[in-house]
């Protein structure tokens, strides 16, 4: 299993001046309790504890390729007592076979753009929903790559691999699911969210 292009796992410092309020985004974004999530390449968990914490009772499923920062994650989930986190060694293009159960939501963040796939972990995130539940999709906004600074340094994908809220709209919509579009969320300084609908 490879990981999807130009998707790497930033340090926490990194991630928290992106985005230093996950939980609200989360909320934002529709998590909510009871919820069960699935966040479709996890990394160590910078969205997936927020998560957890949001959707408790419900179980936060942390699918992703690298062992290692599952590892890391395992170990952050007990170091803060969070005991509704499950850790998934899986591929997003194997979904829904890695996931126990169908989720209620189900995140890609940051990951969209080096998706090689994206008709096939669309139609697999599709299946993986349960009826009414939704996938949300963060992308980096398609801005040249030296707009985009954190720390005075050009950040995220390249600036071709980078995609606009339609591009993504369309890539989402080709897989030919039913998952209908149900919003755009403006996420400053660098992102956006869409929602679809099962």
């Amino acid at each position: 299993m490879e990981r999807f292009r130009n998707t790497g796992q930033p340090d926490w410092d990194w991630w928290g001046r992106v985005w230093p309020t996950p939980g609200a985004t989360l909320r934002d974004l529709g998590v909510a309790p009871g919820d069960r999530v699935a966040e479709v390449g996890s990394g160590n968990g910078y969205f997936a504890l927020p998560a957890a914490r949001i959707a408790a009772p419900g179980t936060v499923y942390a699918l992703d390729v690298d062992a290692d920062l599952l590892a890391e994650l395992d170990a952050l989930t007990t170091a803060q007592g969070i005991e509704n986190v499950r850790t998934v060694a899986g591929d997003a293009r194997d979904l829904p076979s890695p996931l126990p159960e169908p989720v209620d939501v189900a995140l890609l963040m940051n990951a969209f753009h080096g998706v090689p796939e994206p008709e096939a972990v669309v139609a697999g995130v599709a299946d993986s929903l349960a009826d009414g539940g939704s996938l949300v999709v963060v992308n980096w906004r398609d801005r040249p790559r030296e707009e985009t600074r954190i720390g005075g340094e050009p950040r995220g994908p390249p600036t071709e691999l980078r995609m606009s809220p339609t591009a993504t709209r369309e890539a989402v919509e080709a897989a030919g699911t039913d998952l209908a579009f149900e919003r755009e969320v403006d996420l400053p300084p660098f992102h956006y969210a869409l929602v679809f609908e099962r």
